[in-house]
């Protein structure tokens, strides 16, 4: 499993490079320089702890589900390892890379897989409504991208409809149950079914949703220190156009399923960056660079030291684990 996904985050890690040099080239590389000299890199210490903020909501977040299906045995500090190891492979494609963190849990606690993974369903899931609620004050002020919410409020409402009602989902557990590929697991599928049914109750999902926005709301406001790094005048106004921009360009990028939003997300901040707020395109580039930089690599580079530091774990007490849990190795 590892070595899948290591080929999948080093692939990721290529395509990344090839968006920079695009857009480097875009900006011309002597003006995106001139720009990152006049940031003020004061601004990047607050920058980062806004990041680490919304990873701590995070986390806080992962931690309540697991107890909403009964984890047992799982220490906090392993489940806070769990957790940001995951943050290591949201780059990889359709982001597959966070299902690792069902894999560590079945292998440390012996919760079976398909019990913890519609967790990975309920953050994107409540992560996705959060970024609508702070791109709201933006569709009012733009009328533009109301095509994107709508896509996202129809996504979770599917799910939320089959979650919710009992007698749809044993419908298309019957369906499944038919089909040469999924009728094998139908057992897996609906041990699946009672996690997610469990994890996106009404109450699991408000308290989700509210997590998600405070979360993403730091984020969003570590945009808007960037925007006032690079020179833009200090306003309410421009916290909402930071909030706007920054939650339309993950929204897009996570819908697409492409790897961290790769390409559309730096591509979408850049745009809009431009469009809305008239800056130069050096410095809309360089506003996308040091998000990015400070949000999703800062966290990758994080999961890289707690991936390390659980597959050692792992490792050390892999024998014990397989005797307790034979179906787990």
């Amino acid at each position: 499993m590892i070595p899948s996904l290591r080929t999948k985050f080093l692939f990721s890690l290529l395509f990344a490079v090839l968006v920079v040099a695009g857009l480097s080239v875009y900006a011309d590389g002597a003006r995106l320089l001139e720009a990152l000299g006049v940031f003020r890199w004061e601004l990047l210490p607050a920058i980062l702890g806004l990041t680490l903020l919304n990873y701590a909501l995070r986390f806080a977040k992962w931690h309540y589900y697991l107890g909403q299906i009964g984890v047992r045995g799982l220490s906090f500090w392993l489940s806070f390892a769990i957790f940001f190891a995951g943050l290591s492979m949201v780059v990889t494609p359709g982001k597959v890379g966070e299902w690792l963190k069902s894999y560590f849990l079945q292998e440390t606690t012996g919760t079976p897989f398909f019990r913890s993974a519609p967790i990975i369903v309920a953050e994107r899931l409540t992560d996705g409504l959060a970024m609508v609620l702070l791109a709201s004050g933006g569709l009012v002020l733009f009328q533009v991208g109301w095509q994107l919410v709508a896509l996202v409020l129809l996504a979770a409402l599917g799910i939320l409809v089959v979650c919710w009602t009992p007698p749809l989902a044993e419908v298309a557990l019957a369906i499944a149950g038919r089909l040469p590929l999924l009728g094998p697991r139908v057992a897996h599928l609906r041990e699946f079914y009672g996690s997610a049914r469990a994890i996106l109750s009404p109450k699991n999902m408000l308290i989700g949703v509210a997590l998600g926005f405070v979360s993403w709301f730091g984020e969003c406001f570590a945009y808007y220190l960037v925007l006032l790094g690079l020179g833009q005048p200090e306003s309410l106004t421009l916290v909402v156009q930071a909030a706007f921009i920054l939650a339309v360009a993950s929204l897009g990028g996570s819908l697409l399923l492409l790897p961290g939003g790769l390409g559309f997300a730096e591509g979408g901040i850049t745009g809009m960056a431009q469009l809305l707020l008239g800056m130069p395109k050096e410095l809309a580039v360089t506003s996308a660079i040091l998000i990015r930089l400070s949000t999703l690599w800062f966290g990758v580079g994080l999961g890289l030291v707690m991936l390390w530091l659980v597959t050692r774990t792992l490792a050390q007490t892999g024998e014990k684990l397989a005797e307790r849990w034979p179906h787990a190795s």
